[in-house]
């Protein structure tokens, strides 16, 4: 069993903006290109209400450096 949860969208781009990831542009609504120190940027390409699975989450947190604590 996955440790990931699956969650809203929303909840993993405010998980991600709490952990230090910052919004460099957006394109439409659902195209975010967010930044942070030391890391590549990240396309962030999902709608808020879309519910995220667990296995598209760990492939998120393995970018980003995103915890399951941290949802």
């Amino acid at each position: 069993m996955s440790q990931w949860p699956s969650c809203k969208a929303r909840v993993v781009l405010a998980a991600l903006l709490r952990i230090g990831w910052s919004l460099k542009r957006q394109s439409g609504t659902s195209h975010k290109v967010l930044g942070r120190e030391g890391w590549p940027d990240y396309v962030f390409a999902f709608h808020d209400g879309d519910e995220i699975g667990p296995v598209m989450i760990a492939r998120i947190a393995r970018r980003t450096g995103l915890r399951a604590e941290d949802l």
